[in-house]
């Protein structure tokens, strides 16, 4: 593994987890706050990790990142057929009382994959759901599926009858439900109340199945949108933590009494993606009627016109590491085969234009969040700059991320700028959602509608097989493809930095996933 990227967590292991007698409230924030408390409703980072404190799944995270049991004690292969057996823990309460059955396991999941669900990828392997009895479900797969355990990680176990009591049986993906405000899972921390983008506020669960390894009698988040502003909160003791902290800031927060910082590597790559399948630009000043980033030639010219380096240098205080591919080096299917990435070279980047006959460049939208990645606002502008210089004049929009996903789905972009971190730590992840030709439950977060028939095959065949070097060797195949393409443009490996109150023990996850259940505040 990416020893950048699991320095956090390795360091985070040597933290006593053993709960105390002295207990307080925890307040901490961050810039973006979850749009929802669905879990089936937004498959985004905020809204996942924020909902682990108080959904569960059959399977979670350790601080190390290995998998571990949750709502189930045990899963194994089927014995005459392909697939896993779940064994689930008896005795576990929702938050308001009722009994977790194998039943509420099959709604999920028929919640899970309903066309309004926004995780339905993760079961696309998945054939059929069979409850066994009320503690044991059998997923039945298409082909052997050895990661399947560790794809459904983050998918969030809730109750059929309250669902039904409270017309939220499908996701409030397009219209808000009960579920947008509300929530009834059974993990550490109950919602006691909601008022998005101002506070929420969590209670714990006293009737939690598990041993609780904080002393936390109340958490209350509360995100702030101005890094000043939430820095001032930490330091003049407003807040206890803050989980995203500009990497400029970093160093004097270092220096301050009173507060400490996590550092290391989210498993995150942020990359620039294309329309390729609109017949026309979305957003051009004079070309009409055509597409250039449908021409490899002009994608690579892309790649080739942005200094990463410089990025990095400037605006990430040397603290990101470039990318190659759509995951980062170290993680499980990373193609050391395809470690390099295009050199920056504008005057290559020119006469890739000029031979797709695009002497003179042309303009484009780019669109970009400015309140979801570190610096992202500041990074769109630079890239501009660099594209402009080789002829390629992006017409720059950044927006909120709340109302970024649909600029997306819309298709109101000719390029835009995307970060993904892989839920499984698998190469697989993000070929399933960013690679594969777009379906009803694959490719769901390929917006630009990238296609290439030898993915599609090897897909399958990838999630298949048990020989690690054949499956191997299936993903350098893959990388290779899609760096030959240049369906997308890796740029880098996304900094995570945190800070908290020397008071505050917590557990920094490289998926950068906040879990309440290991905070230690010290009397």
């Amino acid at each position: 593994m990416n020893s950048r990227i699991f320095t956090a967590a390795a360091l985070a292991l040597g933290v006593s987890l053993s709960a105390n007698a002295h207990a307080e409230t925890f307040r901490w924030s961050a810039s973006t706050d979850p749009q929802t408390m669905d879990p089936h409703a937004a498959n985004l980072a905020p809204v996942t990790s924020f909902l682990n404190n108080i959904y569960e799944g059959l399977v979670r995270r350790a601080p190390d990142m290995s998998i571990e049991p949750s709502l189930a004690t045990e899963w194994k292969p089927l014995e005459d057929e392909d697939g896993w057996r779940f064994v689930l823990r008896q005795g576990v309460k929702f938050h308001d009382g009722s009994d977790f059955t194998a039943d509420d396991v099959l709604f999920s999941y028929e919640r899970g994959i309903s066309e309004q669900s926004d995780v339905r990828s993760w079961f696309a392997p998945v054939q059929e759901v069979r409850v066994v009895d009320d503690y044991t479900v059998d997923f039945v797969t298409k082909a052997p599926d050895p990661i399947f355990p560790e794809s459904i990680a983050n998918w969030m176990i809730m109750d059929r009858d309250w669902a039904a009591a409270n017309n939220s049986t499908m996701p409030a993906k397009d219209q808000p439900t009960f579920a947008t405000l509300n929530t009834n899972g059974t993990g550490p921390f109950k919602l006691a109340a909601r008022d998005p983008d101002v506070q929420t506020r969590l209670a714990v669960n006293e009737e939690w199945w598990d041993e609780p390894q904080h002393n936390v009698t109340e958490a209350v988040f509360m995100p702030i949108g101005s890094a000043a502003t939430a820095i001032a909160a930490l330091v003049s003791g407003e807040i206890d933590m803050l989980q995203s902290v500009p990497v400029q800031d970093a160093e004097r927060l270092r220096s301050l009494d009173g507060i400490k910082t996590l550092e290391g590597l989210e498993a995150r790559v942020i990359v620039l993606g294309f329309a390729h399948d609109h017949p026309a630009l979305y957003g051009s000043l004079e070309t009409t009627g055509k597409n250039p980033f449908q021409d490899v030639r002009v994608r690579r010219a892309v790649a080739s016109a942005i200094n990463v380096d410089a990025i990095d240098r400037v605006l990430m205080n040397g603290m990101a590491e470039p990318a190659s591919q759509l995951v980062p080096a170290g993680l499980s299917g990373y193609s050391t085969a395809h470690s390099s990435r295009p050199a920056y070279d504008a005057d290559a980047a020119r006469a890739l234009l000029a031979e797709a006959g695009y002497p003179q460049g042309f303009s484009f939208s780019l669109r970009c969040t400015n309140d979801r990645y570190l610096n992202d606002d500041a990074v769109c502008q630079a890239l501009t700059g660099m594209l402009a210089a080789v002829g390629l004049k992006a017409q720059l929009e950044t927006m909120p991320v709340r109302t970024y996903w649909t600029e997306l789905r819309e298709d109101r972009f000719d390029v835009f700028l995307l970060g993904w971190s892989p839920g499984t730590f698998d190469a697989e992840h993000p070929i399933r959602f960013l690679v594969h030709t777009p379906s009803n439950t694959l490719g769901t977060w390929n917006f630009g509608g990238y296609s290439n028939a030898r993915v599609d095959e090897l897909l399958p065949m990838v999630q298949q097989e048990l020989d690690p070097a054949k499956r191997q060797a299936m993903l350098d195949e893959i990388a290779g493809i899609v760096q030959d393409e240049m369906s997308y443009v890796p740029l880098y490996v996304e900094p995570l930095v945190w800070a908290a109150r020397d008071a505050i023990d917590v557990v920094q996850r490289p998926d950068n996933f906040f879990m309440l259940r290991w905070v230690q505040v010290k009397g």
